[in-house]
């Protein structure tokens, strides 16, 4: 499937492609943004909280994240016990980072501002979920399984990468694809051997 989307400023042509593909282009739009240590750190918190989801009934994905090298907010997908289809792991955690950080602005009231953010995701954001990484202004996304991993899965994913979403969006958020990808991978394996799973 092609399509030309214009915009002014933006002229881009999106192509859906193979998982590979996507992640390619993932790393080499990420520019000089290599992992370290504390990216790992920071996936593993967000794959322990991944974990407490599935025992709770709950989908494979999880999402931690950080500023100035600390820890906001780490959370798991809540879709089946919030009957809520947008409460989708990055939400979660996003709504509360906005909430941990207008507590930390005395006199300056509520912020929906997450700048100098990196948000680490178990799966690459949705095209729900990069929006609202990009309106909130997160700089960076690590991710480690591909939407087309979560489709594998069964669950009902629009075939948008998130570099794809990055170009014909013309969005400045920095993006690194496949980081830790096994043990994202392994989350699905968990979860597919329970008997309460659930997909949407």
């Amino acid at each position: 499937m092609e399509m030309n989307i214009k915009q002014q400023h933006c002229t881009e042509k999106y192509i859906c492609g193979s998982a590979f593909s996507c992640i390619a282009r993932a790393l080499k739009l990420a520019g000089k943004l290599y992992s370290n240590m504390s990216d790992e750190t920071f996936m593993k918190a967000a794959v322990a909280k991944t974990k407490e989801g599935i025992k709770k009934g709950q989908t494979p994905f999880g999402a931690c994240i950080v500023k100035d090298g600390k820890i906001v907010s780490c959370a798991h997908n809540t879709v089946w016990k919030d009957t809520d289809i947008t409460a989708h792991a990055e939400i979660n955690a996003i709504r509360q980072a906005c909430r941990k950080l207008s507590r930390r602005i005395p006199g300056r009231g509520k912020t929906v501002n997450l700048e100098n953010c990196v948000i680490y995701s178990t799966c690459e954001p949705c095209p729900m979920c990069f929006s609202a990484i990009h309106w909130a202004k997160i700089d960076k996304i690590i991710y480690g399984a591909t939407i087309l991993d979560a489709k594998k899965a069964g669950f009902s994913e629009l075939k948008i990468c998130n570099a794809d979403m990055k170009e014909f969006g013309c969005s400045p958020v920095k993006i690194l694809g496949g980081f830790m990808r096994e043990e994202a991978l392994e989350l699905f394996k968990q979860w597919s051997k329970r008997k309460d799973k659930k997909v949407y």
